[in-house]
Parts: structure tokens; C-alpha cells; sequence
């Protein structure tokens, strides 16, 4: 790798603030923003408004539409065009 031109890759906090849950990995990304972490070191932390811990998908909250059902109900509704 060339110095100078890669960004500094270091530990960040994401905090997913819908699931007030947070976690310690390392990223390229930057914040003003900092957090005290469990271990006593202070690092900058990016806000995100959902991860896998609020996301519908990976919690089993999410809703299977039933789009067969909608199909028929709008051609009782409105009549089937032939």
C-alpha cells in the first residue's frame, strides 16, 4: 500500500440509537462525536438509525405480504378486464 492515501482505520462505536445498542468495530469513519466505551477508552462513535439488532428482517418482526390476496381483491373490487 502507497502511504499517505488510504484514510486512518481505526476502532469506532456504532450506536444504533432505535435499539439503544452499540457496538465496537473498527472503519475508516469519522465522528466529532465520542463515547466512553466498556473498557475505559474513549473512541468516536456514528449514530445509524438501524442494524441488524432493530432491522425487521433479522429480528423476525417482518411482515410477508401477500400480494396474490391484494391481486385478487382488486379484481373484486374494480372487475377483472378481460
Amino acid at each position: 500500500m502507497r502511504k499517505g492515501i488510504h484514510p486512518e482505520y481505526r476502532p469506532v462505536v456504532f450506536r444504533d440509537r432505535a435499539a439503544d445498542y452499540a457496538f465496537l468495530t473498527r472503519s475508516t469513519m469519522t465522528s466529532e462525536k465520542t463515547i466512553e466505551w466498556e473498557d475505559g477508552h474513549t473512541y468516536p462513535v456514528v449514530d445509524v438509525e438501524i442494524s441488524d439488532v432493530s432491522h425487521p428482517f433479522y429480528t423476525g418482526t417482518a411482515r410477508v405480504l401477500d400480494t396474490a390476496g391484494r391481486v385478487e381483491r382488486f379484481e373484486r373490487r374494480y372487475g377483472k378486464q378481460s
